[in-house]
Formats: structure tokens, C-alpha cells, sequence
């Protein structure tokens, strides 16, 4: 059986009868209302998109909560539209893998339309349609927050800006550039008031499209391809807003052991997709069971209810609290611990190492005792109940294929935050940083990291860092034989801009450097190490 056979009247009791929710609406009447008001406008197909907005709309248009749906737009992979969405009438299938080994399968029909967002195809006529409109109320986005960027490290344009921003007109190449082009076709037909919503993963995202759109009309404006009151109307005039939002939800690419299990209930449309842009997505989707999603309540067209789906609506301060809460607290310095130490011990499964004592032990009480007295609440959410559940339902979901190599990309950059703004918050309330100990093993920890040997003595490959090569030299003279010169580890734990802090300035630098040594101290000494300070 297949998706588009599923939902034919004839198929549903048998299909219902193997546990697949199937959709409650007549959703040839939804398509239709869509394609002729359309409300919602997201860009990014992928499969954060559809395990989760379209998801929580899924429900709302089963329990009559909405009567439209969403059209889906992808402005960089155009495979996915081809291969992913219309042989299959846009639907899919969420298939929520839970921590207690239980499973929902849902056919998520709610994408009324999907679109490649390509000038040169007649999709992108039909999106200027779109923008035309007056129904329209938001554009949500998630396209990863390279998405958004237009700039080189040295502040220039990318190639890719530059070639868009010197002569190619108002046909861009970039997803920033083509929701500008876009923008100025709503400017023109009578500047009606929208949201842009980015729920993308990254810090005061509304800012980042915000940036990246007000960049494409300035500089469109300097070339006279664009009025001046454009420009007034997207920065200015109340009419369009980029609120900031919090989104959190595990979907990783499409596993084996899922597709095994569609295809024993007989369910055909279990392939595993591989674009040419080496995007790997299905006709299906899994997905965690936990979700969150906090956005700025500023929406001057209105907005679909998400709140009865279980978004959360606030003021901007309440989402970078939440967003501090997750980031700095609850969840991502517990990832990159088990991250570190995970390579470190050979394992390949977050789940699997929740099942490590001395591991499991290490991220609870990182988590409760010593990063919790400094958390930033911010009231929508309680911190003990988010970490609650990272901590029992998500890590340890055995049906999660999240591994720490994954979580280890990037470390240098994410290490600032996911720590410097706890040892911060210790100094400047005055805390007792000696009592700190799980914190500083981390630290400890990512000096052996980065000098690429495993708990076993064989070397491992790290994850891509821009900084790793250099973080890395600068330990590559360390050895498991003890025979040290570790002035070297002085030169590592100095670098404010790899912890956030000069961790000697703030008394703990020394601390650190013991514990490093103890994990230099030969075979073993990383276990050791965990089973002596956990």
C-alpha cells in the first residue's frame, strides 16, 4: 500500500486497523480554500518541516481548528520537491518514535501545495501569486542558519550574494534573495502587512532574516531596482515583522530500522531518498515525541491558532530566556558532554551511552547541580521539567539514531555558550566556582578530545571544527606516557574565545589542568577519571 492509496476511503479501516492515523478532514476542500486564500508560506521541505509545523497542523485540521493548510516552498534543493512531495500528493508519514519503545504512525496530509522556489520555473510565478494575495499572513523558514548568511568571515559578500547583488536583477539565486524578490511583489500590490517567522535552530533568528532581507532591498534600492519606500516598508513601517522564536525537536534522516518496520506492515512507500544534493529524505519522517516551539507574538495580518496545536506565544524576552534555558542549561551542554566524552569511550549512540553509568551520572549532575542554581527561567517553561525530560525521555530514546560525533561538529563554537555563560553567571552572583567539578571534567575532557586518541590508546577521527586544527596543534605534543611538557594546556585554557572565559581568571584554570592530566595518564585513564569525580 501506499500513501496516496492509504487514504482512499476503501483503505482506511484496514490501514487504521495497523495503528496509522490517517487524516479526519476532506482535504481536497482544504487544498482548495489554500491555494485560493493562502494564510502560511514555509520555506525549507525538509524534515523538520514536516514532523513539526505540518504536523501541528496536521492535528488542528483534524479537531476543526483550521481550515486551511500550508504550501511549502524549497528554495536550495529542488530534488526534494521532485522525489519527496508530489509523486506522493504531498503527503507523508510521521512516524514518532517514543522513549518507551511505543510508536505512532501518522499521514500527514496538511501541505496543500509544494513549490520549488526557482525564478526560472513557473513555481516562482505561482509564489509572486501567493505574495500577492492579502490572505497571506506568514512565511515561516527552516532553511539552517547558513540559510540566512550572505556575508565571508571578513564581512564581504559571499560568491553567491555578490553574484546576485552585481548585475542578475531581481532574479536571485539565494533563499534571501528570492524571499526579497518576493516581498517587493507584496510592496507592489498594495504593501499588505506579513510575518516572517524564522524556526530555524540558531540565536535571535527574526534578526538574522531580518539582516539578510533589509541587505537584499538596500542594496536593490542603491541600484534603482527598487523604490526607497520598499525599503521604509520592510524596516520601518510596523507592516512586516521578524519575530524571534525557540524550536526544539530531534528528526534525524531517514533510518533503516523504520523502513523495516513500514515495509513488515506492508506499507511500500518506505524508500530512502538521496538527492543530488546528498539530501537524504523519504516519504516518511521520524521523529522524537518531545517538541517545543516558542515564537514572539507579532503577527500584524493575524495568524493561524498554533497555540491549540501547543506553540507557545510570547513576548521577545521570554523567548531568549527559553532559548538561554535550552541552550546554556537543559539540553546543549548535556549534548556536548556525552558528545566529548562519547568519542572518547568509542561510543557511536547517544541512547547507548545513557546507558553508561559514569556517563548518565555525569550529564544529571552537571545538569541539576551544578549548571540549574544559575539557570535563566523564564517562567513559560520550567527548567526541571524541560531538563526532566532530556534527561529520561529523550537522550536515553533507544529509537533516536543520534550519535556524539554528530553533536562534536563544530565544539570550539558551541563551547561559550554551552558553558562560558554558566562559569559567567558563577562569578558574577558571587557562586562558589570551587564547587564546581563535572563542569571543569568536561573542559578537562576536551583537551584529550582534541588530541584525537580514545580511551583505548588508538587514535579517532574528530568531527569538522574550523578550529580543530589549531586547538589541535597546540596539544599535539601531548602523550599517554606521562612524559609531558603541559605548559601547552595554559595556551588552551586561556582562550576566552574557544570557553567564553579566561578560565585562570576566574580560578578554575588550574582545576582544569589537573583533571586533564589525570585523562593523559595512559589506557583507561578517561574511565578512570569519570568513575573518580562522577
Amino acid at each position: 500500500m501506499k500513501l496516496t492509496e492509504i487514504v482512499k476511503p476503501e483503505n482506511r479501516a484496514e490501514w487504521e486497523a495497523k495503528g496509522y492515523a490517517l487524516p479526519q478532514y476532506d482535504r481536497e476542500a482544504m487544498i482548495a480554500r489554500t491555494k485560493a486564500n493562502p494564510t502560511w508560506v514555509h520555506f525549507g521541505a525538509g524534515n523538520i518541516f514536516r514532523a513539526f509545523p505540518a504536523a501541528v497542523l496536521e492535528g488542528m485540521l483534524n479537531r476543526g481548528e483550521a481550515d486551511t493548510g500550508v504550501i511549502v516552498a524549497e528554495g536550495f534543493d529542488y530534488d526534494i520537491i521532485d522525489m519527496a512531495y508530489r509523486p506522493y500528493d504531498d503527503l507523508s508519514l510521521l512516524v514518532v518514535l517514543k522513549a518507551d519503545g511505543s510508536i505512532e504512525k501518522r499521514v500527514v496530509g496538511s501541505v496543500a501545495e509544494s513549490l520549488k522556489a526557482d525564478p526560472a520555473s513557473a513555481d516562482f510565478d505561482r509564489l509572486a501569486e501567493i505574495f500577492r494575495n492579502p490572505s497571506l499572513q506568514m512565511v515561516t523558514f527552516t532553511i539552517t542558519e547558513k540559510g540566512y548568511s550572505l556575508w565571508n568571515p571578513d564581512g564581504s559578500f559571499n560568491r553567491f550574494a555578490e553574484e546576485d547583488l552585481s548585475g542578475r536583477g531581481l532574479k536571485p539565486q539565494t533563499a534571501m534573495g528570492k524571499v526579497t524578490a518576493l516581498l517587493f511583489e507584496r510592496f507592489k500590490a498594495g504593501a499588505y502587512p506579513i510575518t516572517m517567522s524564522s524556526m530555524d535552530n540558531c540565536s535571535h533568528n527574526g534578526d538574522k532574516l531580518a539582516k539578510a532581507v533589509f541587505t537584499y532591498a538596500r542594496e536593490w534600492c542603491k541600484q534603482r531596482l527598487v523604490p526607497g519606500d520598499f525599503v521604509t516598508w520592510l524596516e520601518r513601517s510596523g507592516k512586516v515583522t521578524f519575530p524571534w522564536s525557540m524550536i526544539d525537536k530531534i528528526t534525524p534522516r531517514p533510518d533503516a530500522k523504520v523502513q523495516e518496520m513500514l515495509a513488515a506492515d506492508g506499507f511500500e512507500d518506505n524508500n530512502i531518498i538521496v538527492t543530488g544534493f546528498r539530501t537524504y529524505t523519504a516519504p516518511f519522517v521520524n521523529a522524537e515525541e518531545t517538541e517545543y516551539l516558542v515564537v514572539e507574538d507579532t503577527f500584524p495580518n493575524g495568524r493561524p491558532p498554533m497555540e491549540k496545536g501547543g506553540v507557545l506565544y510570547t513576548d521577545r524576552e521570554t523567548v531568549d530566556k527559553v532559548e538561554k534555558m535550552k541552550v546554556c542549561t537543559c539540553l546543549n551542554p548535556l549534548h556536548t558532554a556525552l558528545a566529548i566524552y562519547g568519542c572518547l569511550l568509542g561510543y557511536t549512540l547517544i541512547s547507548e551511552e545513557m546507558k553508561d553509568a559514569e556517563l548518565s551520572k555525569l550529564v544529571t549532575r552537571m545538569g541539576y547541580e551544578e549548571a540549574m542554581p544559575v539557570v535563566v527561567n523564564p517562567g513559560i517553561l520550567k527548567p526541571e521539567d524541560f531538563i526532566s525530560a532530556v534527561l529520561t525521555k529523550r537522550l536515553p530514546n533507544p529509537f533516536m539514531p543520534d550519535a556524539p560525533q554528530r553533536i562534536a561538529t563544530d565544539t570550539s563554537q558551541k563551547l561559550p555558550i554551552r558553558f562560558g555563560e554558566t562559569l559567567k553567571a558563577y562569578a558574577a552572583r558571587g557562586l562558589d566556582i570551587d564547587k564546581l567539578t563535572l563542569i571543569p571534567l568536561v573542559l578537562a575532557g576536551y583537551a584529550r578530545y582534541l588530541r584525537g586518541i580514545d580511551d583505548s590508546g588508538q587514535p579517532f577521527e574528530q568531527s569538522p571544527d574550523p578550529l580543530l586544527a589549531e586547538l589541535s596543534e597546540i596539544v599535539s605534543g601531548l602523550s599517554l606516557s606521562g612524559d609531558n611538557d603541559w605548559s601547552c594546556l595554559a595556551k588552551l585554557y586561556s582562550r576566552s574565545d574557544v570557553f567564553g572565559v579566561n578560565l585562570y581568571e576566574i580560578g578554575l584554570g588550574e582545576r582544569v589542568e589537573a583533571m586533564a592530566k589525570e585523562l593523559f595518564a595512559g589506557t583507561g585513564a578517561v574511565r578512570a577519571a569519570l568513575k573518580k569525580y562522577v
